[in-house]
């Protein structure tokens, strides 16, 4: 137990001191693609709007007149101490826009997941399990299908059908008009916001609007979940552990869940991580769809105004939250499986 102890903290300590060099990189290829343009972020936004001079003084105030080496030590400073200034074209801090805005996507994203693990683990355990067979021939269609269909089209057809024709769900927005100004604002959490107040009104009327643009992403994800899944029941279920279990009278049952399951977790839990960045991409396109006022909602809004200064805001924390979400799932898996920290 010891010197299996000491391997995990061993493993812990080099998976973390391997992210520093790799967040290094990520910042530093975001500092330069912000850049690449030309000009700079206040020509780009406010070239129309202010005089020359109006410009260098934004321009100053902002850094954008200092080297480059300099401006690049200031943009790793506000990264340590998450400080990303205020967004050029209305002047709100990068890290309220994160706040708001953030709490919109994490709730949208945590629902998709939970729609792509509810759908997908049934299905593509089943799918494993009854290999070749009917049920395993439209699992893995389904997959396909919801892998391959572009996000905004399903979330188009969503609306056409739920909100136009039976009209059972909001098409936008994460609350109505009068819940969204009525309803204390304690995590920007709309569903935990309600429950937190009490609300049961606030709270139905949440999971309304939460329910087409958490499908619609979700099932983008489905499709990864029942191929792995499926892939992995049907060899795990040829091991000689399997055949030992059901040798000694273990039912087919218990042989799926207690041995097959759960050694066909370990590749399924690295890539969900993995699709995490596969998650945000798509949000941005779902709360476009689905007007959600989110993160992504937001980065579309600054890039058409070309206020690099928020782009490269948002752009650093999604990056930084791969990275994090990477090294969590290490860490489970290590926990799933001692022999990953060797």
């Amino acid at each position: 137990m010891a010197t299996s102890t000491g391997s995990l903290r061993r493993y812990a300590l080099t998976r973390i001191a391997l992210v520093i060099p790799m967040v290094l990189i990520l910042l530093t290829l975001v500092f330069i693609l912000m850049r690449v343009a030309p000009g700079d972020p206040i020509q780009a936004a406010l070239g129309a709007k202010l005089s020359p001079a109006q410009l260098a003084e934004k321009r100053h105030a902002a850094g954008f007149d200092k080297p480059m080496l300099v401006q690049y030590g200031e943009y790793l400073r506000q990264v340590v101490t998450l400080n990303f200034g205020h967004a050029i074209t209305d002047n709100q801090p990068i890290t309220t826009i994160l706040k708001i805005n953030g709490a919109a996507t994490l709730e949208l994203t945590v629902a998709a997941l939970f729609v792509a693990l509810v759908i997908g683990v049934p299905v593509g355990l089943w799918a494993g399990r009854l290999r070749d067979g009917v049920f395993d021939g439209f699992g893995r269609l389904f997959g396909i299908i919801t892998y391959a269909a572009p996000v905004f089209f399903v979330g188009l057809i969503f609306q056409l059908v739920f909100s136009k024709w039976l009209n059972v769900l909001p098409n936008s927005g994460q609350l109505n008009a009068l819940d969204n100004a009525l309803l204390p604002k304690h995590t920007h959490l709309s569903v935990v916001d309600a429950i937190w107040d009490g609300n049961g009104a606030a709270f139905t009327d949440a999971v309304k609007h939460l329910v087409m643009p958490a499908v619609t992403l979700g099932l983008l994800l489905c499709g990864v979940v029942i191929r792995l899944i499926r892939t992995n029941i049907i060899q795990t279920m040829k091991g000689d552990y399997v055949e030992a279990a059901r040798a000694r009278g273990v039912s087919e049952g218990k042989v799926v869940w207690r041995h097959a399951f759960r050694n066909a977790l370990v590749p399924v839990v690295t890539v969900m991580g993995l699709q995490v960045a596969l998650l945000l991409s798509g949000a941005v396109l779902t709360e476009e769809t689905f007007n959600w006022p989110g993160i992504g909602n937001r980065l579309v809004y600054y890039l058409t105004n070309r206020d690099y200064v928020a782009v490269q805001g948002i752009i650093t924390v999604f990056a930084l939250a791969v990275v994090v979400i990477s090294l969590i799932i290490d860490f489970v898996n290590a926990a799933i499986d001692p022999r990953v920290r060797y």
